[in-house]
């Protein structure tokens, strides 16, 4: 059944029935406040939920996102809140549903589109490079696609290759997309709010092993500096992070990365060595200033990512610290990246993915 759309002057001059139940669900079932144990997918799940119950042009959509609540359960309890108007099933086809996301978003709503797995978003390239990625531009600035992609990506849940796929580096490679890749529970909130919030396509690269990671983090803090940033006009869109302080050489890594150079830097330091890591947060655009400084700071530099190594957002990085900080190196830029093979086959645990559990929820 095809959903009711509503446009955006629409929604906003007459806010639906379903919203008004989100509003009276999100008061009834607001958190305790104070820092509390929360998963990266259940603080997607809020930022999801936070963002249509702000914005009624906001919708989300894809394969299993309605009544299933996603593969990872990610979209969980959003069409029961919001109804099928705004948050429904689409047909198995990713060319199709960035398509009709293109056209929704040309004229005023805010869609977030969720592709299943990594590799399962290839038949939507074409939209993606061509339309997506060049509407903004082909229309000298008259037409703003403010829509967002899902894409969880990358290995470490037992899944074949077409389910752990690292597609970053296509995305990053193409001009007029936002490509964001969270790391911690508190930037899967702040960063997929801010996509939400911009004007501009983004490509939101969610480290699907890092799904059922825990951090305590305060979730009506992160909603209140939110609506404050959003007041000052400011946000951590394109600033990377620095996650561990260190003299002796910096780790720089992005989305699944991150926790292993934090291990890295942990182990490191019982040896007597002090790692600094950088999380790189947003890839495109990218924080040439925070790396920069922390690599003349150190004057060495090592690049860790789960991707093959080859023409990747790796190469990148390299390249744009050896040109910025050449007499700072003491020792040539290394790198730790994938093997140039598709992602192996691992028989192991296949049923940590929730998509084959029944009650598993964010």
């Amino acid at each position: 059944m095809s959903p009711t759309i509503t446009t955006s002057s629409e929604a906003n001059g007459n806010v639906s029935a379903a919203t008004a139940r989100a509003a009276a669900s999100a008061a009834s079932v607001a958190e305790a406040s104070g820092p509390q144990a929360v998963t990266m997918a259940k603080a997607l799940n809020t930022a999801l939920a936070d963002a249509m119950h702000a914005d009624p042009s906001v919708l989300v959509f894809g394969e299993d996102v309605g009544l299933l609540g996603g593969v990872f359960r990610i979209t969980d309890g959003l069409t029961k809140t919001f109804g099928e108007q705004r948050c429904f099933d689409t047909p198995l086809a990713e060319s199709g549903i960035v398509g009709m996301a293109v056209g929704m978003a040309m004229n005023g709503m805010r869609p977030v589109v969720e592709m299943q797995f990594d590799a399962f978003a290839y038949p939507a390239f074409q939209q993606i490079v061509s339309h997506v990625a060049k509407m903004h531009n082909r229309t000298r600035g008259t037409v703003k696609l403010p829509m967002v992609i899902r894409v969880p990506y990358a290995g470490g849940i037992g899944g074949v290759e077409h389910h752990c796929d690292s597609s970053e580096s296509y995305y990053a490679h193409t001009a007029g997309l936002k490509v964001f890749t969270p790391a911690t529970v508190a930037d899967s909130y702040r960063m997929l709010r801010e996509a939400i919030d911009s004007d501009d396509p983004v490509m939101f690269m969610e480290p699907k092993k890092l799904y059922w990671s825990k951090d305590l983090v305060d979730l009506e803090d992160l909603r209140a500096q939110h609506v404050l940033n959003m007041e000052a006009g400011t946000s951590s869109e394109g600033r990377a992070a620095v996650a561990r302080s260190g003299t002796d050489a910096t780790l720089i890594a992005y989305g699944p990365s991150v926790p292993t150079a934090l291990a890295a830097a942990a182990a490191a330091a019982e040896e007597g060595r002090s790692l600094e890591v950088i999380d790189v947060r947003s890839i495109v655009p990218f924080d040439d200033e925070t790396v920069c400084a922390s690599v003349r700071k150190t004057g060495r530099a090592v690049v860790i990512a789960e991707a093959h190594g080859f023409a990747s957002v790796s190469s990148e990085i390299v390249a744009r610290v050896q040109e910025r900080c050449f007499h700072y190196l003491a020792a040539p830029i290394r790198r730790v990246t994938g093997f140039d093979v598709p992602y192996p086959h691992r028989s192991s645990s296949i049923t940590t993915c929730p998509a084959w559990t029944a009650s598993s929820t964010p």
